[in-house]
C-alpha cells in the first residue's frame, strides 16, 4: 500500500502568498477540527488549533493563536504569528519552511534551523476532543522552544469577540494547567507530553489582529487575542514532545507524542483495506481518507449516543462541510454512496441511515442541526426524496433487508404526507401527480440561498430534479414492497402518472432541454440549469429515453467545467461568473452561475447512460487532480468560479464534492465498485 502524502517543497524566496491561501484541516470524528493555513497566519475566524464540539454549544474555539519561538544563541525567531491591523505580518516561518505535506491526512511541516530540521505534526486523537501539536527535532545540538498559545471560548461562526474575565481562574500542577473559562462548559487542558515542563505566566495581548478572508467576505475581522503565559521547552534530537490542549478527563492526555501518530496512522490503514482496491493508493486513496472526515458521531448531540447504545446500535451523522456547515439531511443522502459505500463503511451507512429515521417528521426528513442545537429544521422538499435513493443504494450494495424492512413503514409514511400534503406547500398536485412546494420566504430545494427576506432562486411550483426524485422514490417504493409483499400497485399507479405529466410538460422545445420549473410564480422557467440532469441520472430515470442525448449534449456544451457544472447558462441575463465580496454578493451568485462539484457525479452517471464507460468518462474527473493542492489541502471544496481558472471558493472541505467525485472515480476504474445505475 503506497502511503497517501501530498507534499509541497518550499525555498524561501518564493511568495508567502501561496502558503497564505492554502489551508489544512484535522478532524477528531465529533465534529471537532483544527485548521489554518500553511502559512501559519489565521486568516479565518474558524482558524485555530482546537476547536472541539461541545455538548449544547457546537464547535468552540479555544486556541485561535499558537506562538512558537525558536530560540537561537544570537536571536529568537517567531514561527506562526498572525496579521496585524495595519497587515504587517508576525511570523517568518516562510523563511525557515522546507516543504509542507500531508501525511495520512496529518498535516507536517519540516523547517530548516540551519544546522538541524524541526519537524512539526498537528494531530487530533480519534474520538477525543484533544489536539497534539508535535515537534521533533533532527539534527546533533538540541533547541529551545517557547510555545505561547492564545485562548479564547467563541462559538466558531459567532462575533470575533473573547467574552472571558482575565485573569482565568486555573489549576496548575506538576507543569500541567487546567483553565476554568465558563461556568457550565468544560475545562481547558494544556500540557507537555512527555511532561515535566513548566508554564510561565506572563499575560500578553496581541493588539489588533486581521483576519483576511474575513474583511473580504465583508464580516467583522478584528479581534485582539490574549494568552496567559508559556511553556518553555528543551528540544532534543529524536526525542519528540507535544503541546496537548484538551477537554478529556487528564488519564486520557498520557500517550507519547509518537505513539499518537502511529495510532492515527493505523486507523488509517484500516480504512484504506476496507476500501475497493482501486481506491488504496493515489488520487482515489487521498479522497477515501478524505472522506473520513465527515463522518462523525454527532458530537453536540449527546441524547443520540444514548438511544443508539440502548438498542445496541450505532449513530453517525455526516458534515456537511468545513468549517461552517453541521449536518444536513440532503447534503447527509447525496454524500452517503461516495463517503461510506464506497470506501467499504457498511455499518457506518446503515449507522447514518437508521439515525436520520428517528427525526423524519410529518413526512419530512431534516434539513439540518443548526450549531449546538437538538432540533432540527425542516424546510426543504428534495432531502426526504433523496433519503429513498440513499436506501437502495445501501440495499443493493449490501442486501440488508432488515434495515430495509426497518424503515419501510416511515417510507410509507413519507408517501402518505406528500399525497396529502405537508408543510410548507409541499405535497402532490392532484391534477398532474407532480409534487409541487413553496413557501413564502423560505428556500425549500438545494438552490438555497437567502439573505435577509430575499430568496434568490426561489424556485417555487414543480422543480425538474423534485419530480425525477418523486418518480424514483414511487418506483423503489413499487419495487420494495413487492419484495416484502405488500401490495405494490399504489405506488407502480403514482409512478406512472408522474412520469406521464413529467414528459407532457417539461420538454422545452426551443432550447431541446428541459424547464427547471413549471407552474412557477412567473409561469414555466426555462432557464437552462444543471438539475435536469437528474431526470437522467437516477436509477429510475423519468424522462424519455430519445429526449437523454440532446440534454446530454446541451448541458456539456453550457455548463460543464473540469471541476462540476455550472449552475446557470453563461447567456443567461442573471448569469454570475465569480463567486466574492460580501454576503448579498456571494449569495447573488451561489447558483447562478458557480459551479458545484458534487454536480459532477451524477453528471457522470447519465454521460455514461448516453456514452457508455472509458476514456471519455474518465476524463469528466481529470480537473480535480490539481485541485487537491488548492485552498483545503487533500480534499475538494464547496464550489468554485464559473470562469478560469475556476479559483475554489466556499467551504474549503465539503462532504458531497469529496463523496461525488471520489464515487465516480470508483466506478470508473474497477469493477469491484458499486455497480454503475441500471436503466429500468
Amino acid at each position: 500500500m503506497n502511503e497517501p502524502i501530498l507534499t509541497f517543497p518550499w525555498n524561501r524566496a518564493q511568495d508567502p502568498e501561496f502558503l497564505r491561501t492554502r489551508e489544512w484541516l484535522a478532524t477528531n470524528g465529533l465534529g471537532g477540527y483544527a485548521s489554518g493555513t500553511l502559512l501559519g497566519i489565521p486568516t479565518r475566524r474558524y482558524h485555530a488549533h482546537f476547536v472541539p464540539n461541545l455538548p449544547r454549544r457546537g464547535r468552540t474555539v479555544f486556541l485561535p493563536r499558537l506562538d512558537e519561538e525558536i530560540v537561537f544563541p544570537d536571536r529568537t525567531v517567531l514561527f506562526g504569528g498572525a496579521e496585524r491591523a495595519d497587515e504587517t505580518m508576525e511570523g517568518e516561518s516562510h523563511r525557515y519552511l522546507k516543504a509542507f505535506r500531508l501525511e495520512w491526512m496529518v498535516p507536517t511541516w519540516r523547517f530548516d534551523l540551519g544546522d538541524g530540521f524541526l519537524e512539526k505534526r498537528i494531530i487530533m486523537p480519534y474520538s477525543q476532543n484533544t489536539v497534539y501539536v508535535v515537534y521533533r527535532l533532527e539534527g546533533t545540538k538540541p533547541v529551545r522552544m517557547n510555545l505561547r498559545p492564545y485562548v479564547t471560548f467563541r462559538g466558531h461562526d459567532g462575533p470575533l469577540r473573547d467574552d472571558l474575565k482575565w485573569p482565568i481562574p486555573v489549576r496548575v500542577f506538576q507543569g500541567c494547567c487546567e483553565f476554568n473559562l465558563l461556568e457550565e462548559a468544560p475545562s481547558l487542558k494544556l500540557c507537555l507530553r512527555p511532561s515535566g515542563r513548566a508554564f510561565t505566566f506572563e499575560e500578553k495581548s496581541s493588539g489588533p489582529l486581521l483576519y483576511r478572508v474575513e474583511r473580504d467576505r465583508g464580516h467583522d475581522h478584528l479581534a485582539e487575542l490574549h494568552s496567559p503565559g508559556y511553556f518553555t521547552v528543551e528540544l532534543f534530537p529524536g526525542e519528540p514532545v507535544a503541546l496537548v490542549a484538551s477537554t478529556e478527563p487528564w488519564e486520557l492526555l498520557d500517550l507519547p507524542p509518537a505513539a499518537v501518530f502511529e495510532a492515527e496512522r493505523r486507523r488509517h490503514e484500516k480504512l484504506l483495506a476496507l476500501a475497493p482496491s482501486a481506491a488504496r493508493s493515489g488520487l482515489t486513496a487521498q479522497l477515501a481518507l478524505a472522506a473520513d472526515q465527515f463522518i462523525v458521531l454527532p458530537g453536540s448531540r449527546l441524547e443520540e449516543h444514548a438511544l443508539a447504545r440502548a438498542s445496541g446500535d450505532q449513530v453517525r451523522t455526516v458534515i456537511a462541510g468545513y468549517h461552517w456547515f453541521t449536518d444536513w439531511g440532503r447534503d447527509t443522502m447525496i454524500s452517503l454512496e461516495g463517503l461510506t459505500l464506497c470506501t467499504g463503511r457498511h455499518r457506518e451507512a446503515g449507522a447514518i441511515l437508521r439515525t436520520f429515521s428517528h427525526y423524519l417528521k410529518d413526512g419530512l426528513l431534516p434539513n439540518l442541526f443548526p450549531e449546538g442545537m437538538r432540533t432540527a429544521l425542516y424546510h426543504t422538499v428534495d432531502a426526504t426524496f433523496w433519503y429513498f435513493h440513499a436506501i437502495d443504494r445501501y440495499e443493493r450494495v449490501t442486501g440488508d433487508q432488515e434495515t430495509l424492512r426497518a424503515l419501510f413503514p416511515a417510507l410509507k409514511s413519507v408517501i402518505a404526507q406528500h399525497l396529502k400534503g405537508t408543510r410548507f406547500g409541499i405535497g402532490v398536485d392532484p391534477n398532474d401527480g407532480l409534487i409541487r412546494q413553496g413557501a413564502p420566504g423560505l428556500q425549500l430545494t438545494w438552490m438555497d440561498a437567502k439573505v435577509g427576506d430575499w430568496v434568490v432562486t426561489p424556485r417555487r411550483g414543480k422543480p425538474v430534479e423534485i419530480e425525477a426524485l418523486w418518480y424514483n422514490a414511487l418506483r423503489l417504493m413499487a419495487l420494495w414492497a413487492g419484495e416484502m409483499g405488500e401490495p405494490s400497485q399504489e405506488y407502480a399507479e403514482l409512478a406512472d402518472r408522474a412520469y406521464q405529466s413529467f414528459n407532457a410538460r417539461f420538454w422545452y422545445e426551443p432550447g431541446r432541454h428541459l424547464y427547471d420549473v413549471i407552474d412557477g410564480e412567473n409561469g414555466d422557467d426555462p432557464s437552462l440549469r444543471p438539475n435536469q440532469i437528474f431526470a437522467i441520472s437516477l436509477r429510475f430515470p423519468v424522462l424519455v429515453k430519445e429526449r437523454w442525448r440532446p440534454v446530454i449534449d446541451i448541458v456539456t456544451e453550457r455548463l460543464l467545467t473540469p471541476v462540476g457544472l455550472r449552475t446557470l447558462d453563461p447567456a443567461h441575463k442573471d448569469y454570475r461568473p465569480r463567486y466574492f465580496g460580501d454576503l448579498r454578493a456571494r449569495d447573488a451568485a451561489y447558483h447562478q452561475g458557480t459551479v458545484w462539484a458534487w454536480l459532477i457525479g451524477p453528471f457522470f452517471d447519465a454521460w455514461r447512460k448516453v456514452h457508455g464507460d472509458g476514456p471519455r468518462a474518465e476524463a469528466l474527473l481529470k480537473g480535480f487532480e490539481s485541485h487537491l493542492y488548492d485552498n483545503g489541502i487533500g480534499t475538494i471544496s464547496e464550489i468554485f468560479d464559473a470562469e478560469p481558472p475556476h479559483t475554489g471558493r466556499g467551504c474549503i472541505a465539503q462532504a458531497w464534492s469529496v463523496a461525488e467525485v471520489f464515487r465516480a472515480m470508483v466506478e470508473s476504474k474497477t469493477a469491484d465498485g458499486l455497480p454503475p445505475p441500471k436503466e429500468s
